[in-house]
């Protein structure tokens, strides 16, 4: 089990910060399928699951402005200790019985992948954030026991949805070589692109030079914040 984050330094992050905003612009520069709408900045979204809450100033300090979670608790312990610093976004496993923790405090939730999510979602939708909105996740690959629906299922969940779809967002195979991410990118953007789908939700530290390339919208990062 990976150990929770400590000793950050807000100086590190911002120049990891730095670096990684730089990066993200060559990559846009060099791709056609990046420069879609190249007036919108790539937002960087910095994965907190491993950062306690005590960590969370010095990334507010070193100039993070938007963070995603993964666990509904979490979410609520680091928002009532400094939801005021950021921008919050949901992305883990979007459990139907979490939701209810979720809806009040977050922009987007990245990780919509069943029926019985957005069942839930209904359910609750007057307690929700004004202007929530969800990304369906897609397992593009078809990989046995991995959240996320299949590509001909995104039009059913679309149609179902009480909140607006902003965009999809996915998780390619496993692989230690990014470029073996760009099919699973390129193919996501066109399901978005089909639908005139805004958000593209895709890349992390290990690939988000080709997410970009391929059209993301927002990346999640963590590793590369800070270490």
């Amino acid at each position: 089990m990976a150990q929770l984050i400590s000793g950050l330094r807000a100086e590190r992050v911002r120049a990891n910060l730095e670096r990684l905003r730089e990066e993200i612009v060559a990559a846009r520069s060099r791709s056609p399928a990046a420069a879609v709408d190249a007036r919108r900045p790539v937002e960087i979204l910095a994965a907190t699951k491993y950062v306690p809450a005590e960590g969370l100033p010095v990334l507010a300090e070193a100039g993070i402005e938007l963070v995603g979670e993964n666990r509904a608790q979490d979410l609520q312990g680091k928002i009532a200790a400094h939801g005021e610093l950021f921008e919050w976004d949901f992305i883990g496993a979007l459990q139907s019985r979490r939701v209810r923790l979720i809806v009040p405090h977050v922009r987007l939730i990245h990780s919509v992948a069943s029926e019985s999510a957005l069942r839930e979602l209904g359910r609750h939708a007057e307690h929700a954030r004004p202007g929530l909105r969800i990304l369906i996740e897609v397992n593009l690959a078809g990989e046995p026991g991995k959240a996320g629906v299949p590509p001909e299922r995104v039009d059913e969940l679309i149609e179902l949805s009480t909140f607006p779809v902003a965009g999809l967002m996915t998780m390619p195979p496993a692989s230690a070589d990014p470029e073996a991410s760009r099919p699973w990118f390129a193919a996501l953007r066109e399901l978005a692109r089909e639908r005139g789908l805004e958000h593209l939700s895709m890349g992390t530290s290990q690939d988000y030079l080709v997410a970009v390339e391929e059209g993301a919208t927002i990346v999640r990062i963590g590793t590369s914040l800070y270490d």
